[in-house]
């Protein structure tokens, strides 16, 4: 293998690895290899003399960049660091499988990778199947609880910043989208929820992470039996308290806090006494109060919702906030030194009295006992000062104990919240734990995560070991022991007897303890006895442990305190005895006996609760209660953990810190290696690399290395020949084992046969090469030849050209010089006199200005003299008048105060009283009574306003949107107005130019003229003078022409992007529409769900209940529809019903408003059909002044009475039919009537000529009611001609009016026309009334012709029938010729209009041919009919004579033939009884099968025969009749849905059912627009009582509900087939290759039996197709369910493809390619291109064919931006990153490329949502699409069993 070329890698102190080269092959014994760096520097690789060991082998180019570490074929730490590094930095992967861990790199940047529609996609998908992500983590522990029944446990691990909180949430939320909860509590949104609280207390800022986690948590998400979400619980372990009072620098406390601050201004803040974070000590320390991107104000509303959300209150939540904000007024309590062993508090210390407010405790009693402590001795009880460092350190205290107290107590009342309400069948847990961590001080923090790390190392080890063992015993391999790392050695010295934690327990007991005192025990009892445990050489306090990922130096300073974690009691007591209930709470909780299974562990020490007494108080209880210390009690809770692990099936997730600057995308090899050794993942590839890592099945080995083998070496058995190639290929049978379905590989074999197979697979292409390259040099040497001559030839042709253009140019350059000298020459001397005039125009102007400038102030002086003068006479006026005013008012005044005193008196008299109080109490009442009244009145005119303001102001919205709309057009109008007006102006002044130059020529001629020999140059000059003003003025009309078509152009498009953004926004509308009613059907099936399990509650049956019939339920209406008539009748109903009233209010309410609104619409419509009247009428008056030729009108008239002398003829001949039957059945005598007698036969035959003739006469009435036709409309529509074409015209031009202005200006002018049009009418009346006359005499002649020829008809009768038809048309062309004379004589004066009578006579006799030819087949035809059915009963009366004997032919009476009729009376309705509604519903609607009874009934029956019902309750004018049907049939409809909704077939005919009855619905609802393509016999089927649009819109929404149900049900059968069939199943064989896969086996391409193909999705599409088709859905409706069903197949294969980096290859781009070609090629064989299916498909088309193009230069750059327009950038480029080379012939996508990409993208404006939304449901259309099926011909089967209903 270490041969020249090969690679290798070599460590290195920066890079950690480096690829290099080998320069020659290495020869054992070779002390030295000669290697070339990348960078192309060579080197000498010296090896180790002693090991001589080789340095480890790179991988092929095609296995970099795996998703499985493990299908790496080189297992070693270069190869996997730098797979990972490919994949992180250039494919921007984040995720990566190693076995059966999942390492997760954190990206430090938002990635688009966690939406809900990815979430979709790995749902129930294999773990192998798709892309690495911690979703698919979650979905196989989902998978494999279900199905193994045993619970699991998700292990996330890591340093802090590498991303395990992030990890952790995404599975749980994983599991909470996914699983749904059991009940309407929303568990999942509490197990959510519990994130932001638990994250707000726990989780503060490092310089690592701006959200660490500090603190472990174990959450163990509880399951039902349908593995539904029921309840979580959370375990805790070692919160950081420390974090509470110091904080290093550039780090933060915990994040409530600075939340807090941050909301101080809240009114319900005020109490606390907050302010900025800087304020607090215990929050400034770190000088980071703030995060970038982070808002605390808003993360504290998002903690504030999360703990309503799990049932904390409002009061609960204060008292939190108080207790927290406390903490942070404690620690800005300060103290003062009195001496060096005491201190004191500053009196009325602000924020001691703050602190002691929020707690509620006496402010003196906290004072003294901060700064004192009690010591209690055998004998009595002392109280000590403390010095200011020992207060400080118990106020630090105190402050953590209550955080830790407080945290606690929180995460109790969220597990209350959690806990499952129902009993928990199985739990999955997830492990949010710290990682292995060393620094340059370690304490005994570091110390508790690394020996949990310890343990979980052990348990993965272990786990791994055993997965292992238990692959090589199923496939039946040898088993060889894998020697493996077993920490239980360094796991012994931390936690067994005498270990760490056991001293450190021992040395806390003691009375005068110290680190230093435990250091020297640690010495004396593991120093040089364990080889784990070592001494620092430079220091006596400090140890070193040997970990399984480094060796670590503890601190021995800090761990008895730590660890025993010590509070003064007094200061407890103190807390105890405040007034504030959840304190008090905090420490009952604290009081309680700590059990093993505690939810907390973190790390607090119950205290002494033992009370201050002399010595005889049992101190011992004291002492027991201080055994359980931090490590304890993290021991016991990390063995509990261990075993819940270990009970479950544990998945695991390793979160790695690519760099230590959180700079994004950035990779640190040295920082990645360290954190690999340290989590396992190297360990896993170590015991994986030791067995047989590389594991093939026998089907991907043949079809990757099918090239290697000959044609004789394939053998019928897979197995067998892979067998036979191994053994060629590879020697040393050591290297590879063959077991049951796999073939396992050593490290390495995989490379050498990838090497083997890229070498021949080169050959093969050089020699390929060679011969493409020779043609194509070939090709490209006769094309440059052809060309050079070419160019040649054109080069000299172009010289003489030129040469030629020389020589003219030279001599016109004379001519132009000359005439330009003279033209300068004449310019200069007018241009002299022009200024000159203008000169002294302007100088005299001047003058005269100035003059009249001075007459004007003259003017204007005299003018304000005159206002001033008469404003001051006025002013003295005013003055004068106010004065004389004043004076009036006083003297009134006085004489008021007079009358008033008067008055007064009067007033205190008591006659006056008794005068002013009679009937003073009748007027009370009076007024208290209209009072009442008036009350009255206003509510009810409240209420009636208010019913007012509510459809007012809905007829606003409708209005004022119609008004903005028509004012936007109106704007446009005028602008386009303004514009003609500019260019009429412009066409007007250049009209007036010419005019001008016209007159100028004219005076030109006259001087010409006089002065004709003198001036002829001067003339000529004028000439061409005015040949250049025509081309100016063509060129100005040229250029007016291109401005008013860009104009128009503008106008145009402007128009046609109006109308697509309205068409989108009614698209948009109309799903959100749908998407409504979609929510509000399943609100309401879960309403009837929750009715019926109400009812199953409330009525137990009893013993001997008798079960009601189902279809009783039907009777219950969903909708209750109410009309004015009906209110009363309904009343009781609605009382027996007062769970539905509210929803029929609304829906009555909903449909009065929709009413309203079709009223406003009709009226709109009703003045666009008035001017379409009148314009109509004008066009007609106008048309009435053609001639109406007489002749056609004779021939009309001929027509119709040869018509009806046919039409009697009929009767004749059925009359003599009914005689002939009644004869028949009148004679008894056996011997005549019998079958098979003489005059049986006779009558037979008569019979039978009879009907032959009667259908020929029946097809002469048809073809002769055409001919009327057709002549009417050649007649009338020839008058109206020009009138319907002008009419059209004019519509189309009215429908562009948009703008009310311009209709009513259309309106007016129409006005005068039709009064212009009146006038002429009146003119041409009296010429139409003299024409009239002589076409009476006309009429009369041909009457009297009409008369012989119904002689000559009564004639023909009498002939034979064969005979007659002949004699007819003799009668007719002796007609014609006698007609031909006698228009030929009267034409005679003149041939053209003889002319034109002969070619109308051509052409009918032609038409008479034509019908004849038909006539003779379909007579031929009908006769060999009448054959086969002679010949058929004839064979039935000789059967039956031979069954029959003579005595039985007598003696049986002979029954009269029936011949039947068709019942003409019939009117296309059917009669039905009111009890007997439900049976119809019964049979019709829920025990109709399509698959049974249905398949053999006609297209929508069921339809047809419930309109015919409702048809005959309408012809009854039966209203309560027409709304129990209609609401019962909806019903019915609904209840199959959801009895048999996952039917296709089913949810596919009621579908086309209730689609057909919706149809019915309009074309028979009398309405113009719907009857335009009924015959006239339907429309005399029309409702004629009730307008159904109420049901029509209930029927539109119910289809839509169908049709959504519909497409589920398609989703939910095609989705299991689509990857398989799309992606995964190779269509063309041998295309793509199978590379090497890892631990998670993909799903085969290879087509098993079980698997689909493509073959299999087209066949379920034909199914599909047929279904729909034979159900006889609307070909419309059709289109858009194929529309649907490709969007689905399309955004699951495109979403697919994204998700799987395997799938992104050149080949299966072909693959995908010709998969979509063939889905094409069918939607062509079913008429379906039109259908917009197949653009639906068109980014699944594009991402192929980006796998496929060319993806190195800008110009490919360029070419995939324009290509990829149905792709969004952020799918281009996961493409770009995730394609991946099959074959080595392929080069990978470069960076730079991809970068390039992005950049051309940029300025795109398209979703960032990386996948298509499969759920996405286009909105459906249900066009109107009437049936030709006539109402009275349909017959209705015995099948359905609706006997009990009749034909009316």
């Amino acid at each position: 293998m270490y041969v020249k070329y090969a690679r290798v890698w070599i460590p290195d102190p920066e890079e950690v690895w480096k690829s290099a080269e080998l320069l020659k092959d290495y020869k054992p014994g070779d002390k030295v290899l000669q290697l070339r760096l990348e960078e192309g520097k060579d080197l000498e690789y010296c090896l180790d003399p002693k090991t001589k060991e080789l340095p480890p082998l790179r991988n092929p180019d095609i296995l970099v960049g795996e998703n499985d570490l493990t299908a790496l074929s080189y297992l070693h730490e270069p190869a996997v660091l730098h797979n990972l590094k490919v994949r992180f930095i250039d494919s921007k992967l984040i995720y990566t499988y190693c076995g059966i861990v999942l390492v997760a790199i954190n990206p430090y940047e938002q990635l688009p990778i966690y939406g809900e529609d990815i979430i979709n996609a790995y749902s129930g998908q294999n773990m192998g199947d798709m892309d690495p992500h911690i979703f698919a983590v979650a979905e196989e522990a989902y998978k494999q609880m279900a199905r193994d029944e045993r619970n699991q446990s998700i292990i996330v691990s890591g340093e802090s910043g590498a991303g395990k909180t992030v990890s952790a949430k995404y599975a749980m939320r994983y599991f909470a989208t996914v699983s749904g909860s059991a009940s309407e509590a929303n568990v999942e949104e509490k197990v959510l929820a519990s994130n932001p609280i638990m994250e707000s207390i726990g989780n503060a800022k490092t310089t690592r992470n701006d959200n660490s986690s500090r603190f472990g948590k174990y959450i163990e998400i509880g399951f039902d039996k349908r593995y539904r979400i029921i309840g979580a619980n959370m375990r805790t372990y070692l919160l950081e308290k420390s974090r509470v009072v110091f904080q290093a620098e550039e780090e933060r406390n915990y994040h409530i806090f600075y939340q807090l601050c941050a909301s101080a201004a809240l009114p319900e803040f005020k109490t606390l006494r907050l302010g900025n974070a800087n304020y607090f000590h215990y929050t400034k320390q770190g000088g980071s109060p703030v995060i970038d991107g982070v808002d605390d104000a808003k993360e504290m509303v998002n903690t504030r919702q999360a703990c309503t959300l799990l049932g904390i209150s409002d009061s609960y939540q204060m008292g939190i906030f108080r207790i927290l904000a406390g903490i942070l007024h404690l620690g800005n309590v300060e103290f003062a030194s009195r001496d060096s062993d005491s201190c004191t508090v500053p009196p009325k210390h602000e924020p001691l009295t703050i602190f002691c407010d929020l707690m509620g405790v006496e402010y003196e009693e906290m004072a003294h006992w901060l700064c004192h402590r009690k010591l209690a001795t055998a004998t009595e009880t002392y109280i000590k000062p403390i010095s200011k460092l020992h207060a400080i350190n118990a106020r630090d205290a105190l402050a953590k104990h209550i955080y830790a107290n407080l945290f606690n107590w929180i995460v109790d009342h969220v597990n209350k919240a959690l806990h499952a309400t129902v009993k928990q069948h199985s739990f999955i847990g997830v492990l949010d734990i710290y990682g292995f961590e060393t620094f340059e001080i370690n304490s005994f923090e570091q110390f508790c995560i690394n020996y949990a790390n310890e343990k979980l190392q052990q348990q993965f080890n272990m786990h791994v070991f055993k997965l292992e063992q238990e692959e090589y015993m199923k496939e039946q391999i040898p088993w060889t022991l894998i020697d493996f790392y077993d920490n239980q050695p360094c796991i012994n010295l931390i936690e067994a007897k005498m270990g760490v934690l056991d001293l450190l327990d021992e040395e806390c007991k003691m009375p005068k303890g110290s680190d230093d005192s435990w250091a020297q025990k640690l010495y004396n009892t593991h120093l040089n006895k364990c080889a784990l445990f070592e001494k620092p050489r430079m220091s006596n306090k400090a140890f070193i442990i040997k970990h399984f990922a480094d060796k670590v130096e503890y601190q021995c300073e800090g761990f008895l305190e730590k660890n025993k974690d010590t509070v003064y009691e007094e200061q407890i007591k103190v807390l105890k005895s405040s007034k504030f209930k959840l304190l008090l709470e905090l420490f009952q909780d604290e009081e309680k006996v700590l059990s093993p299974t505690s939810a907390t562990p973190s790390g607090r020490v119950p205290l002494s609760r033992t009370p201050i007494k002399p010595a005889k108080a049992r101190p011992g209880q004291a002492s027991k209660e201080h055994k359980k210390t931090v490590g304890h009690q993290f021991r016991n809770s990390l063995h509990l953990l261990m075993e819940t692990l270990n009970a479950t099936t544990p998945h695991y997730v390793r979160c790695i810190k690519p760099n230590d600057f959180k700079f994004p995308f950035t990779f640190d090899e040295k920082r990645a290696v360290q954190q690999l050794r340290a989590c396992g993942v190297l360990e896993t590839i170590r015991i994986s690399a030791a067995g047989f890592p590389s594991r093939w099945t026998y089907q991907e080995f043949f079809s990757r290395y099918r090239v290697l083998m000959k044609q004789k070496d394939v053998l019928g058995d897979r197995k067998q020949t892979c067998k036979n190639v191994l053994e060629k290929l590879i020697q040393d049978k050591d290297k590879y084992q063959f077991g049951k379905t796999k073939i396992f590989f050593r490290a390495g074999q995989v490379a050498y046969l990838e090497k083997i197979r890229a070498d021949k697979l080169r050959a093969a292409c050089i020699r390929i090469q060679k011969t493409i390259r020779g043609w194509l040099m070939r090709k490209k040497y006769m094309r440059m030849r052809k060309a050079a001559i070419t160019i040649q030839r054109h080069v000299r042709g172009y010289q003489a050209r030129c040469y030629a253009t020389f020589l003219r140019r030279t001599r016109a350059a004379t001519t132009i010089q000359k005439f330009q000298r003279m033209y300068v020459v004449r310019k200069r001397y007018q241009r002299m006199r022009e200024a000159t005039i203008a000169l002294q125009a302007l100088l005299r102007g001047y003058m005269v200005r100035n003059k009249y400038q001075m007459m004007l102030r003259e003017h204007k002086c005299v003018v304000l003299q005159k206002h001033v003068r008469g404003w001051l006479a006025r002013r003295r006026y005013r003055r004068t008048l106010r004065a004389v005013v004043y004076l009036q008012c006083c003297y009134r005044r006085m004489m008021a105060k007079r009358e008033l005193k008067k008055l007064k008196i009067e007033a205190r008299s008591v006659e006056r009283y008794k005068k002013l109080h009679i009937g003073l109490e009748n007027k009370i009442m009076q007024l208290q009574r209209k009072i009442d009244e008036q009350n009255k009145e206003y509510k009810s005119l409240l209420e009636k306003m208010s019913s007012l303001e509510l459809t007012y102001s809905t007829e606003t919205e409708k209005l004022r949107s119609d008004v903005e709309r028509l004012r936007t057009s109106e704007e446009e109008a005028r602008s386009a107005t303004s514009r003609v007006l500019s260019l009429q102006e412009e066409i007007a002044k250049l009209r007036r130019e010419l005019q001008h130059t016209q007159a100028e020529k004219r005076s030109i001629e006259e001087r010409a003229d006089k002065y004709k020999h003198e001036t002829e140059q001067l003339v000529s000059e004028l000439k061409e003078q005015n040949s250049l003003l025509k081309t100016e003025k063509e060129e100005l009309n040229r250029r007016i022409h291109d401005q008013a078509k860009e104009i128009t152009e503008s106008m145009e498009k402007k128009l046609v992007e109006e109308t697509k953004q309205l068409e989108l926004d009614l698209n948009d509308e109309r799903l959100r529409y749908q998407n409504l009613l979609n929510e509000f059907s399943r609100l309401e099936e879960r309403y009837d769900d929750l009715k019926d399990e109400m009812n199953l509650m409330v009525s137990i049956p009893k013993p001997g209940h008798k079960r009601t019939d189902s279809t009783h339920s039907s009777n219950e209406s969903e909708y209750t529809f109410s009309s004015e008539i009906t209110e009363a009748e309904d009343l009781p109903l609605r009382m027996e019903e007062p769970s539905e009233k509210k929803a029929a209010l609304d829906m009555s309410l909903f449909l009065k408003l929709q009413k309203r609104v079709s009223e406003l619409e009709q009226e709109k419509q009703s003045l666009q059909d008035e001017l379409d009247r009148k314009e109509e009428q004008a066009l007609r008056a106008k048309a009435k002044e053609e001639e109406r030729p007489p002749i056609r009108g004779a021939e009309l008239e001929y027509e119709s009475l040869k018509r009806q002398e046919l039409e009697s003829e009929n009767k004749k001949l059925k009359n003599e039919l009914n005689e002939l039957q009644k004869a028949l059945t009148e004679t008894r005598a056996p011997e005549v009537t019998a079958p098979g007698a003489p005059a049986y036969r006779v009558l037979l035959d008569q019979l039978t000529s009879v009907s032959e003739e009667l259908e020929v006469r029946k097809e002469e009435v048809l073809i002769l009611r055409s001919q009327l036709v057709s002549q009417k409309e050649a007649i009338q529509p020839k008058e109206d001609k020009h009138t319907m074409t002008d009419a059209t015209i004019l519509l189309e031009d009215v429908q562009k009016m948009k703008d009310k202005g311009e209709i009513a200006q259309a309106y007016i002018g129409l006005k005068e026309t039709n009064r212009l049009l009146e006038s002429q009418l009146q003119s041409q009346k009296k010429s139409h009334e003299n024409e009239l006359e002589s076409l009476r005499g006309e009429i009369q002649s041909l009457k009297e012709e009409n008369n012989r020829q119904q002689q000559l008809l009564a004639q023909n009768l009498q002939l034979p029938p064969e005979a007659r038809i002949e004699a007819s048309l003799q009668h007719e062309i002796t007609r014609l010729t006698n007609e031909n004379l006698f228009y030929e004589e009267l034409y005679a004066d003149d041939p053209r209009k003889y002319q034109l009578y002969r070619i109308s006579l051509y052409k009918r006799m032609i038409d008479l041919m034509e019908q004849l030819e038909k006539q003779d087949k379909t007579v031929r035809k009908l006769k060999k009919q009448l054959k086969v059915f002679a010949k058929k009963i004839g064979e039935l009366e000789v059967g039956q004579m031979e069954n029959i004997s003579p005595g039985q032919i007598i003696d049986e009476p002979i029954r009269p033939v029936n011949i039947p009729r068709k019942e003409k009376d019939f009117q296309g309705m059917l009669e039905y009884k009111k009890e007997d509604e439900q049976k119809l519903v019964k049979n019709l609607i829920l025990e109709l099968k399509p698959r049974g009874v249905a398949v053999n009934l006609i297209p929508g029956l069921p339809a047809y025969i419930l309109f015919m019902c409702v048809r005959h309750a309408d012809y009854l004018n039966d209203d309560q009749k027409v709304r129990s049907l209609l609401t019962s049939t909806i019903n019915g409809i609904k209840k199959v849905l959801k009895k048999r909704g996952d039917d296709f077939e089913t949810v596919s005919f009621w579908l086309s059912n209730t689609c057909r009855f919706l149809h019915c619905l309009k074309q028979y609802s009398g309405e113009e627009g719907f009857m335009k393509h009924n015959t006239p016999r339907q429309n005399e089927h029309c409702l004629t009582n009730f307008d159904l649009a109420e049901y029509r819109q209930v029927l539109s929404d119910l289809a839509i509900q169908i049709y959504q149900q519909l497409v589920r049900v398609l989703e939910n059968i095609l989705q299991p087939m689509i990857v398989s069939g799309m992606l995964e199943h190779e269509t063309i064989q041998g295309v793509s290759g199978v590379k090497p896969t890892g631990l998670r086996k993909r799903t085969s391409s290879i087509a098993d039996e079980g698997t689909y193909t493509l073959d299999s999705i087209i066949r379920q599409l034909n199914s599909f197709h047929s279904v729909m088709c034979q159900h006889g859905m609307d070909p419309e409706l059709i289109k858009q369910v194929v529309k649907q069903m490709f969007y689905i197949i399309g955004a699951i294969t495109l979403n697919n493809l994204l998700l799987r980096k395997d799938m992104c290859s050149w080949s299966k781009g072909m693959q995908i390619r010709y998969n979509v070609s063939q889905l094409e090629e069918w939607l062509r064989d079913k008429n379906l291109m039109n259908s917009g299916a197949k653009e639906t498909l068109e980014p699944l088309i594009q991402a192929a064919q980006l796998l496929q193009v060319k993806k190195k230069t800008d110009e490919d750059a360029e070419a995939i931006c324009s290509m990829c327009n149905a792709l969004t950038t952020a799918q281009i480029v996961k493409v770009l990153n995730l394609y991946t080379p099959v074959n080595e012939f392929e080069e990978r996508v470069l960076v730079s490329f991809i970068r390039t990409i992005q950049v051309r993208l940029r300025d795109r404006k398209d979703s960032p949502q990386l996948l298509m939304d499969a759920k996405h449901i286009f909105p459906v259309t249900f066009p109107f699409n009437p049936s030709s099926l006539a109402l009275e011909t349909i017959q209705i089967p015995a099948s359905l069993g609706l006997g009990f209903i009749s034909r009316v």
